[in-house]
């Protein structure tokens, strides 16, 4: 009888996808289960971008292995950007866990399984610059919605940021392989494909010495079967004009980008280390409503960064109160050892941070119930995700992203399918999600 293997995912889907490459990995010689009290072998796929995200990587370590004394546990092993930030505080501190396996070493996670069942406390860790392609994979999400990742690491070096250390330089995969992979996806059910990377529009760059991005897009929407391609973490610098002219044509492509600017004030951008300055952002938002004129565009924002003064914090606030973006997700700035801006002076505390982020948020709570009025009596195409009740269903337009925006809760008079697409008219709203009816279906 094969052993049983279950996986915990923490962090972004840009991880979800590298669960999801082991699944498939593991597959060929374990059982796969996800009741994780039945499992001979636990794996915690980890995150350590913030603080926060380190606190339940430990709690989740922590609490799986109480599974080692009440379940079947044999064997805990802990992978991912955790695991490659510290590997010896975690081996040391931590004697529950057997194995460790970092972010480099994704394609030996069955053989940290074989040795680890040996009674070896095992280590696997291999160059983070290296590129690994595995062939298949197990998804995660619901059948009709994958993450594709186009590249792997990032070599932006905000000042905030750890993802270069411990996930290497920025490698774009090969567009083959990427197009092979959707086609799979396609075959087995998935209709929306949304397009990851630490920095979608990068992508290329290093393999084919240009953005390729436009490319990948065209050549995305000729697969059958996909219905919709999202793009996510487009920084702003890297949209250009190909883009834009892609995203507007091509019917496949939601007409909605993710646009992480984390400041709009220019000293604060410059500390940052980012690219753009608050011209150029706002420039770009007027030329991507200008040619997309319905784009629903989602951002990120850091507030509380070192040297942030009430007067640059209320700049974002109007930079905000202005541009009326469609989503956004904000988080107050973490201190993290090795990077540039925790060395810097001037850190705001954690008290005024908290303040700052529930100040933006409830004026961006306000932005959202007035964007989601102009929604009212209009036909939106809305990918059905679950039954609410007997009539009732949960779906989502092109303007929102699984896990992170709003959703339309609406009534049909026929029973649907999870994973088709209907035409849903809204009635109602409030801040963040819709209300509507099934007016006709799409198959």
């Amino acid at each position: 009888m094969k052993l049983k293997v279950a996986i915990s995912s923490l962090g972004c889907d840009k991880n979800l996808v590298d669960t999801e490459n082991m699944l498939g990995l593991i597959s060929k010689k374990y059982d796969i289960i996800y009741n994780e009290e039945d499992a001979d072998i636990l794996i915690i796929n980890t995150c350590a971008f913030i603080e926060s995200a380190k606190q339940e990587s430990i709690n989740t370590i922590l609490e799986l292995a109480d599974y080692k004394i009440t379940g079947k546990c044999k064997l805990l092993i802990v992978t991912g950007c955790m695991a490659e930030r510290y590997k010896e505080e975690i081996l040391k501190e931590m004697p529950e866990v057997d194995a460790i396996v970092g972010t480099g070493s994704y394609n030996e996670i069955v053989c940290a399984i074989d040795e680890g069942l040996k009674n070896i406390k095992v280590k696997k860790f291999a160059n983070i610059d290296k590129l690994n392609e595995i062939e298949y994979r197990i998804q995660t999400t619901p059948k009709y919605t994958a993450y594709l990742k186009i590249a792997e690491g990032c070599s932006n070096c905000c000042t905030y940021c750890i993802i270069p250390k411990i996930r290497g330089k920025y490698r774009s995969r090969k567009l083959e392989n990427i197009i092979n992979e959707a086609t799979y996806l396609s075959e087995n059910g998935v209709k929306e494909l949304i397009i990851i990377a630490q920095d979608t529009t990068k992508y290329g760059i290093d393999l084919y010495k240009k953005s390729m991005l436009a490319k990948l897009l065209k050549d995305l929407c000729n697969i059958e079967g996909i219905e919709w391609i999202r793009v996510l973490y487009c920084y702003p610098e890297g949209i250009n004009d190909e883009l834009i002219e892609v995203i507007k044509n091509e019917s496949k492509i939601c007409k909605y980008l993710d646009i992480p600017i984390q400041h709009c004030n220019n000293d604060i951008l410059k500390l940052m280390g980012r690219k753009s300055s608050k011209e150029n952002i706002i420039n770009l938002i007027n030329k991507l409503r200008l040619h997309i004129p319905n784009i629903a565009i989602r951002t990120s924002l850091i507030v509380g960064f070192p040297g942030e003064t009430i007067e640059q914090y209320k700049e974002l606030l109007t930079f905000l109160k202005q541009e009326k973006l469609d989503r956004v997700g904000a988080f107050t700035y973490s201190k993290e050892e090795d990077t540039a801006a925790s060395k810097f002076k001037n850190q705001v505390s954690k008290k005024i941070k908290i303040h700052r982020l529930n100040k933006l948020m409830q004026i961006q709570q306000e932005i959202s119930y007035q964007n989601n009025q102009k929604t009212l009596n209009k036909i939106y195409q809305v990918l059905v995700e679950d039954k609410a009740s007997d009539n009732t269903y949960v779906g989502r337009t092109y303007k929102d992203s699984p896990d992170v925006d709003g959703f339309v809760y609406f009534y049909s008079k026929k029973e649907l399918e999870i994973g088709q697409f209907v035409n849903v008219k809204i009635t109602e709203i409030n801040d963040y999600d819709l209300t509507g009816d099934v007016v006709n279906e799409l198959s």
